[in-house]
């Protein structure tokens, strides 16, 4: 079933460093598991990507790019100031 939806990803995603592996790191409430799911972020190819896309929709939750909702709103916040 989710191979089905594999077309639909932007292109970026193919090449990610979380490609394959399970979901829950990426959403837990834990810390400890946060922070595995960020060791994953640290060395991916398209951390950029990936982070200008969270940023772009404000419904996205959880770790992406190494970064959790508020960090994100944070970031948001900063370059609106910037702008």
């Amino acid at each position: 079933m989710l191979d089905d939806l594999i077309p639909f990803r932007p292109k970026w995603m193919r090449a990610a460093a979380c490609r394959g592996l399970g979901v829950g790191a990426f959403f837990a409430d834990e810390k400890a598991t946060q922070a595995q799911a960020r060791t994953v972020c640290d060395g991916c190819p398209v951390r950029d990507e990936c982070l200008e896309f969270a940023l772009a929709d404000r419904t996205v939750t959880g770790i992406w790019a190494g970064t959790d909702d508020r960090e994100r709103r944070a970031i948001r916040r900063e370059r609106r100031r910037a702008a």
